[in-house]
């Protein structure tokens, strides 16, 4: 039995997660196994997490389903497959600290890109089939270990400047097929426990009613507003993962 605290973190960290999952607040959804490991070990949140992410993609690509580049995830997706094959071999090797370090690294290095005026001539530009397959495998192998495959998915997509309801949609079909890819891995893995997964089913609702709210959000924001929420909600997730990598990595004693 979970206690009180665990209850308020955890419909807590749903809930943004859901908002995140609508495409509302970028990969700030990617705090969750950090928030969770305050209350849970960090690889039981990720197993209790799943299932929901499940669930709250199936209502996002329902939502969405009139609204997807599947240009795009014709190019991510091959590289997401290889990722997550790699993520399930480095399973016992990587450490969720050395992925939250690595992470904010290089979504911290994309937010300063984000701000150089190279980046600007950029945009609009054709999706690069190289580009595109590699951070689909970034993002593939980051969802795997930690669920935090957003930064790397956002690196190539972001600068698409796509309308706000097709980013939505496209980052929605992304994440449903990556996540079923991990069903099976993570089952072998002995994630998919009955406590986890009986945890996961009372926090449905909280999934569901966070991911209907973000959808309802970002059909009434501007691409303007839209765009520059999401960079700042980035830069500030990348602090926080860079900060938390680094006490993870270096800073906490061996057990």
């Amino acid at each position: 039995m979970h206690d009180l605290t665990f209850w308020i973190v955890a419909v807590a960290t749903v809930t943004i997660v859901g908002l995140s999952k609508s495409g509302f607040l970028g990969s700030l959804g990617m705090i969750a196994v950090p928030v969770l490991a305050f209350v849970m070990p960090a690889r039981e949140a990720a197993g209790m997490l799943l299932p929901l992410l499940l669930v709250m993609d199936a209502i996002a690509i329902w939502i969405y389903r009139k609204d997807c580049d599947w240009h795009i995830l014709r190019i991510m997706l091959p590289g997401a497959a290889v990722g997550t094959l790699i993520g399930w071999g480095l399973w016992t090797v990587v450490s969720d600290d050395m992925v939250l370090l690595f992470v904010g690294i290089i979504t911290l290095l994309f937010i300063l890109d984000a701000l150089l005026p190279l980046r600007k001539r950029l945009e609009g530009l054709p999706p690069s089939r190289g580009w595109g397959r590699f951070w689909g495998g970034f993002a593939g192998f980051t969802s795997f270990i930690s669920h935090t495959g957003g930064p790397p998915y956002q690196i190539y997509v972001l600068p698409q400047r796509l309308d706000p309801v097709k980013y939505s949609g496209t980052t929605a079909f992304f994440f449903a097929i990556v996540n079923t890819a991990k069903l099976i891995p993570y089952f072998f893995l002995g994630q998919l426990n009955v406590a986890n997964l009986t945890t996961a089913a009372l926090l449905v609702p909280v999934a569901a009613i966070g991911v209907v709210a973000g959808v309802w959000l970002v059909r009434r924001i501007s691409i303007k507003r839209f765009y520059q929420l999401t960079y700042w909600l980035v830069f500030l997730l990348a602090i926080k993962l860079i900060y938390d990598g680094v006490i993870g990595v270096f800073l906490t004693p061996a057990a």
